[in-house]
């Protein structure tokens, strides 16, 4: 196993009634992907459903890599909804993660997240494809208000997206040292909970991986749980180097 340990969990939230959110786990491949669709009740599953699979299938059976299978999933997602299998319109965010020895790689479109955690603190590895971030990039407005805004989940790139002929997928890379863990996520669980909640309760010593997953979920739903919630820990494996300086590159591609 390329992990100490990890854990799973989903839950479709207070409000409602479908989990249009997909998990996926194969720690025999060293690949976990979960995928928040889009498009109401027997749409958004489908597509997320459809992104997780064809990534999947694609990296482990094909060889692609993650970025190329993240990318070909938009095509993918479209060709569903033109053969009727889900609604015209329908689409995903998504965020995987893939270890390669003691090596990250996170891929993402949208708003779902990763963070890297340890003994210090949390740092998000992802960049939110929002509107909300555009104005924060501009400068335009700060954390607090970003929290807050109406339009906090209108999303600029999505998988399947009929107006976006190709989408924008991103990549970071980094070591994933001892101590360390990686936090996968749809934007249910950071709707509910900010930053230092999650941190806190990534850091607490008397929890292993499914518990910290277990508590996420609860206190999301105990805060709100206005939206499907998915969720994945991973812990770095006990053979992995110590921590240094943050040595995380980042690679955006179009």
């Amino acid at each position: 196993m390329s992990v100490s340990g990890y854990g799973h969990g989903a839950h479709p939230g207070r409000v409602r009634r479908c989990n249009e959110d997909s998990l996926l786990v194969d720690d025999r491949h060293s690949l976990w992907l979960i995928a928040d669709g889009m498009g109401g009740h027997n749409s958004g599953d489908v597509a997320s459903r459809v992104a997780v699979d064809y990534v999947h299938d694609a990296v482990v059976r094909k060889g692609v890599s993650l970025l190329q299978a993240v990318r070909e999933a938009h095509t993918i997602i479209q060709i569903a909804a033109d053969q009727m299998l889900g609604l015209t319109g329908m689409g995903s965010t998504f965020v995987g993660c893939r270890l390669h020895g003691h090596r990250y790689e996170v891929v993402w479109v949208g708003d779902s997240r990763a963070y890297l955690c340890d003994g210090e603190g949390l740092r998000r590895l992802t960049r939110d494809h929002s509107y909300v971030q555009q104005l924060l990039d501009a400068g335009q407005i700060g954390e607090e208000e970003a929290a807050r805004h109406p339009c906090r989940h209108v999303i600029t790139q999505a998988l399947g997206a009929v107006d976006l002929a190709e989408v924008e997928v991103e990549r970071v890379e980094g070591d994933f040292c001892r101590g360390q863990q990686i936090l996968l996520c749809s934007d249910g669980l950071t709707s509910e909970l900010d930053e230092k909640t999650i941190c806190r309760l990534l850091q607490d010593s008397a929890l292993d991986e499914q518990g910290k997953v277990d508590r996420l979920i609860s206190l999301s739903l105990e805060r709100g749980g206005g939206d499907n919630i998915s969720v994945i820990v991973l812990s770095a494996p006990d053979d992995a180097p110590e921590m240094g300086e943050w040595d995380t590159t980042q690679s955006l591609t179009a």
